[in-house]
């Protein structure tokens, strides 16, 4: 079995997509999922900030080497 394959067969389907949807709505309720996503986003977005802050000190390090 290639691990392609394991890697299918260990993803959620989507009656457990559900059920993770329910238990997040059950634990945080309606009101807080907004101000949750809205914190992931901005973790998100921060992370990708610092990554493309880091790849362009990279880039600018080996620019000046040379």
């Amino acid at each position: 079995m290639t691990l392609f394959n394991q890697l299918l067969i260990a993803m959620p389907g989507t009656p457990e997509m559900l059920l993770i949807v329910l238990a997040i709505l059950v634990l945080f309720g309606g009101k807080k999922i907004p101000e949750f996503m809205r914190g992931l986003g901005k973790g998100m977005r921060e992370f990708k900030d610092a990554k493309d802050n880091i790849k362009s000190e990279l880039e600018s390090g080996i620019k000046e080497k040379e």
